[in-house]
């Protein structure tokens, strides 16, 4: 009798499963520590990330020059400024940390970061946590 009710069940669970695509939900954490080099590529990829897996789980950290994309008024080779795309980026879940050992040793302040910024003590540290706590790395 066990096994006639467990078999119907065990087939629906195992079909449910099937039925998820093995990366819905991924949790990602996205490295910047250079502007120029990788700010536009990384949004992008974002972007490109949820619209393909909208329930990802982004957090994006950045420290040395990454952090400048995220400062006030900066601007995309093209003369595009980043804080729309950051902005829009946010609206959809993504977090965006500043290393604030950074801030100290380049004398910024949280001030000239634009709203969408959030701030954590150590970016390296950051990282390292949040791949422990099961986030796949990129850095584009």
């Amino acid at each position: 009798m066990t096994t006639a009710l467990t078999r119907p069940l065990a087939t629906l669970l195992l079909a449910a499963a099937c039925a998820l695509p093995a990366w819905a939900g991924d949790k990602v954490v996205y490295h910047v520590n250079d502007t120029a080099s990788q700010a536009l590529a990384t949004l992008r990829n974002i972007r490109n990330h949820l619209d393909t897996d909208p329930s990802a789980e982004i957090t994006v950290v950045t420290h040395a020059f990454g952090v400048d994309f995220l400062m006030d008024g900066m601007k995309d080779r093209n003369e595009a400024p980043f804080d729309a795309t950051v902005a829009a980026l946010k609206s959809r879940g993504v977090k965006f940390e500043v290393c604030e050992i950074t801030l100290k040793n380049r004398n910024l302040k949280k001030e000239q970061f634009i709203q969408e910024a959030d701030f954590t003590p150590s970016g390296v540290v950051r990282l390292t946590k949040l791949q422990k706590e099961g986030y796949a790395y990129i850095k584009p």
